[in-house]
C-alpha cells in the first residue's frame, strides 16, 4: 500500500479490515478462503453489523487488494451479498449565524482549524497536515497535497485569517524550539531553568566578558536604551560584584584546597 502511494489512513483501515475478516473464519489464511467466504463476512456486516453501505464498500475494497495486490489471486465475482443500505441523507448545512457562533466557541489551535475548514473548505485531515510550505498569504491561496484521491489543489485562504495563522506559526516554532532546548538540556545535565531566550541572554553576556564595548552589544541585540543592556553587566558582577576571593590568592602550598 505505501508503494502504491494509499493514504496512512486508508492502510491502517485496510489492515484492520483485513484482521476481521480472517478472524471471522477462525484465523485462518485468506489463501484458504474464497469468495463464499467474502461473501459471507461482507454480507455479515450488512445484516448483524448494521454498517453503512459506504463501511461496507470500504471493507470489500481492502479483502480485494488482498486477494489482487498482495496474494495474486483473483476471485470470481462476487455474487449474493447482502448489501447495505445507503441513506438518503441530505449534507448538514449550518446557517451563517450558526457558523460564527460555533466558531466564536472554539479555542486556540481548535478554533483556527475550524476557521481553515470553514473558510478554505478543507478536509478535517487536510487541515491538520497543513505544513507552513503550503500557505501563501502573499496570494491568499492554500495548497492541499495529496488530498482525497491523492490529488493536489488550490484552494482560497481567507484574509482574516491570515494574521491568526502567522501568529499560529510563531507560536509553534516556539513550541519546537523549546521542546528541543528542554531535551538538550537533559541531556547534558543542565539544571538551570533555561529557555530559548536563554541563548541570547547568553550571547551579550559572553560578548561583555570578552571584553567588548556595551554600545556595541546594545546596537547588535537592537536595545534602543543603552540601560537595557546594562543588566547583562550586573550578571558578570555576581557572586562578590567581581572580585577575587582572597582563597584564590593564597599560594599552593595550602594542600586542602586540592583535596
Amino acid at each position: 500500500m505505501r508503494l502504491k502511494h494509499y493514504s496512512l489512513r486508508t492502510e491502517q483501515a485496510y489492515v484492520d479490515w483485513i484482521k476481521r475478516y480472517i478472524r471471522f473464519h477462525g484465523n485462518r489464511h485468506p489463501s484458504e478462503l474464497g469468495s463464499r467466504d467474502l461473501v459471507g463476512f461482507l454480507t455479515h456486516l450488512a445484516t448483524h453489523r448494521n454498517v453503512a453501505a459506504s463501511t461496507q464498500n470500504q471493507a470489500q475494497s481492502a479483502l480485494l487488494f488482498l486477494y489482487r495486490e498482495v496474494l495474486a489471486l483473483e476471485l470470481p465475482m462476487l455474487e449474493g451479498v447482502t448489501r447495505a443500505k445507503s441513506p438518503a441523507r441530505l449534507p448538514v448545512v449550518l446557517t451563517k449565524t450558526e457558523v460564527a457562533a460555533l466558531l466564536g466557541r472554539l479555542t486556540g489551535v481548535y478554533r483556527l482549524l475550524g476557521q481553515l475548514l470553514y473558510g478554505s473548505g478543507l478536509r478535517i485531515m487536510e487541515g491538520v497536515r497543513l505544513r507552513v510550505k503550503d500557505v501563501d498569504p502573499s496570494q491568499r491561496a492554500i495548497l492541499v497535497r495529496d488530498g482525497k484521491g491523492a490529488k493536489d489543489r488550490v484552494t482560497m485562504l481567507a484574509d482574516r485569517l491570515v494574521p491568526a495563522l502567522r501568529r499560529h506559526l510563531v507560536h509553534v516554532r516556539h513550541l519546537h524550539a523549546l521542546g528541543a532546548l528542554r531535551e538538550a538540556l537533559r541531556d547534558t545535565r543542565i539544571v538551570k531553568l533555561a529557555t530559548p531566550h536563554t541563548l541570547r541572554h547568553s550571547f551579550a553576556t559572553h560578548l561583555l566578558e570578552s571584553g567588548h564595548d556595551i554600545r556595541t552589544v546594545q546596537e547588535l541585540l537592537g536595545h534602543s536604551d543603552v540601560r537595557t543592556t546594562m543588566i547583562y553587566t550586573h550578571v558578570l558582577n555576581r557572586g562578590g560584584r567581581g572580585a577575587i576571593s582572597p582563597f584564590d590568592r593564597l599560594a599552593h602550598g595550602d594542600h586542602d584546597a586540592d583535596q
